[in-house]
């Protein structure tokens, strides 16, 4: 097994760690509709790589329709809906971050998992399964200081679960997708594609929901934080993340991804002076413990990864 394969794992907690970062760059963009922040992004992201895919002229002409179809596939659904229903259900209980939407969303390697083992043939285990179990209750460890929810039984409150549980769907089915993918399409040129598919399918979200106006009244600092965004958690965080997708099976990725509570824990620690709780600790340990186990032992001989 080659060194990228085996360490493939760590890549995709580095794409983790990036996202992670979210929640400071766009404090100054809480303001505008999700659906604008979502298609400039993309736009400006797109506009980074567009230089560097010309050199995949040749294999762009080679893709046949089941992958275009994929490509679709993954820029709508992780593109634009996940984004969407997971940025709407916030929303709908005003941000609350110990919410049960928060709860759901940590659902989302479930659904990966199964698209992998029905998509992509992928061997579920007993095994890992119990290691993917406990990387999950880490994570809501992890999550949760208190280890209780923030559930206020209104029905506000159960449409945003709603659509949280819809995001997970959409994310989590992406990842099999992506990595679907990624067998049949360079990871530059699947970033570059994805990214020009979700700008399409944006579009008409973006004058459906009105968000063509927040386009016109953008402050400077608002296209900065954009800018800086691309530059680390979206377009650079997902060149990461396809790179190590395309070393290992969907079911080890969306565990990696997992390590994004924890950073986003020590970024607050240290950036914010936030303070985590004896089980917060012990969720961390757990989680990285699963995360590790996973990654070292349940990656195959032979990952059928690509190597562009």
């Amino acid at each position: 097994m080659s060194k990228q394969i085996k360490w493939g794992f760590l890549v995709v907690m580095g794409a983790a760690f990036l996202w992670s970062l979210d929640g400071l760059l766009r404090r100054e963009l809480y303001v505008l509709p999700p659906i604008t922040i979502v298609f400039l992004e993309h736009v400006i992201g797109f506009i980074l790589l567009a230089p560097f895919l010309f050199r995949y002229r040749k294999e762009i002409q080679k893709i046949d329709r089941p992958t275009w179809l994929i490509i679709g596939v993954i820029a709508l659904l992780s593109g634009v809906l996940g984004t969407l229903f997971y940025t709407t259900a916030l929303g709908k209980i005003s941000y609350i971050p110990f919410s049960v939407v928060v709860l759901v969303q940590k659902l989302q390697p479930i659904f990966a998992i199964f698209v992998a083992a029905i998509l992509l043939k992928e061997r579920i285990t007993k095994s890992f399964l119990a290691w993917a179990a406990l990387a999950l209750l880490a994570a809501y460890v992890v999550t949760f200081p208190d280890l209780t929810v923030s559930w206020q039984k209104n029905s506000g409150e159960i449409i945003a679960a709603l659509f949280a549980f819809i995001a997970a769907v959409a994310w989590g089915t992406s990842t099999a997708f992506s990595r679907y993918g990624l067998l049949r399409v360079s990871y530059p040129l699947m970033v570059g594609l994805r990214f020009a598919a979700t700008i399409v399918f944006a579009i008409p979200f973006l004058w459906a929901l009105g968000g063509t106006s927040a386009v016109m009244t953008m402050t400077g600092t608002q296209w900065q934080m954009l800018l800086a965004i691309a530059l680390t958690t979206g377009m650079v965080a997902m060149v990461i993340y396809y790179r190590g997708l395309s070393w290992v099976p969907a079911r080890v990725s969306t565990i990696a991804e997992l390590f994004w509570p924890i950073s986003a824990l020590f970024l607050d620690y240290f950036y914010f002076d936030g303070r985590l709780s004896w089980t917060q600790w012990v969720g961390v340990v757990m989680l990285l413990g699963a995360i590790l186990r996973i990654g070292f032992r349940e990656i195959p001989e032979s990952s059928g990864s690509t190597d562009f």
